[in-house]
């Protein structure tokens, strides 16, 4: 399973990004977790197609009860709004079955 990161806007003082989770193995995920720890004062303001919770800089991602199942070669993704100031770098994802 892996978990790609990408910024599709970003205005300088706020961003939204989205993240892709695939199933790269040979039989269905029936639940995924995504965590990132920001390396900046990132903040999420909002999101969707996840459950998102934080603590200090580090972030956890879940599935929702609708988009846990991920067939084999298949993807989901989930978004998000964001704030910042000084630099919006893109955190290390770790992406796993739950």
């Amino acid at each position: 399973m892996t978990a790609t990161y990408k910024i599709e806007s970003d205005w300088g003082a706020g961003f939204v990004a989205s993240v892709t989770i695939k199933n790269n193995g040979s039989t269905p995920i029936t639940g995924w977790r995504v965590n990132w720890t920001w390396g900046g004062n990132q903040q999420i303001s909002s999101s969707w197609n996840a459950g998102l919770t934080s603590s200090g800089r580090a972030v956890t991602a879940v599935n929702l009860n609708y988009n846990g199942t991920i067939p084999p070669g298949g993807s989901t993704s989930f978004g998000f709004q964001g704030t910042y100031s000084g630099t919006n770098a893109a955190p290390t994802l770790t992406a796993s079955a739950s």
